[in-house]
């Protein structure tokens, strides 16, 4: 991802992916990395840096830079809010299964960290 910087953002998540005849599998406890939800904390992290560093203003600028409508921008935003610790879950691949960038972009996600936590426990036995 190219920035007006002129820096490159680059993200490495290990996975490791397998095969078993025609068909991929994942043993009912293995890590299952949702790489969309990966990609919107790496851009959310990486815009908070843009502004903490003063190379961007605002969640504005940033989206007229990167031609995204500034939603987009501050709802990814608030990802940069989650405690630290659920940031690593979400890392490892142990969110909640039925949870997804698209949840954090349409809820109010809670500052306090024991409310997150509270909110991701809860999460799929909701129905």
């Amino acid at each position: 991802m190219n920035h007006p910087t002129g820096n490159s953002l680059e993200t490495f998540v290990p996975l490791e992916f397998r095969k078993r005849g025609m068909q991929h599998f994942a043993t009912p406890h293995a890590a299952v990395h949702d790489t969309t939800l990966l990609e919107g904390l790496g851009r959310a992290f990486y815009w908070q840096k843009l502004l903490d560093s003063g190379v961007m203003q605002s969640g504005s600028e940033i989206a007229r830079a990167e031609n995204l409508h500034h939603s987009v921008v501050n709802e990814l935003l608030r990802l940069t809010l989650l405690a630290p610790d659920i940031t690593e879950q979400f890392m490892a691949g142990k969110q909640p299964r039925k949870l997804n960038l698209m949840w954090f972009q349409r809820n109010a996600l809670p500052v306090d960290w024991q409310e997150q936590r509270d909110i991701l426990v809860n999460f799929d036995r909701e129905d």
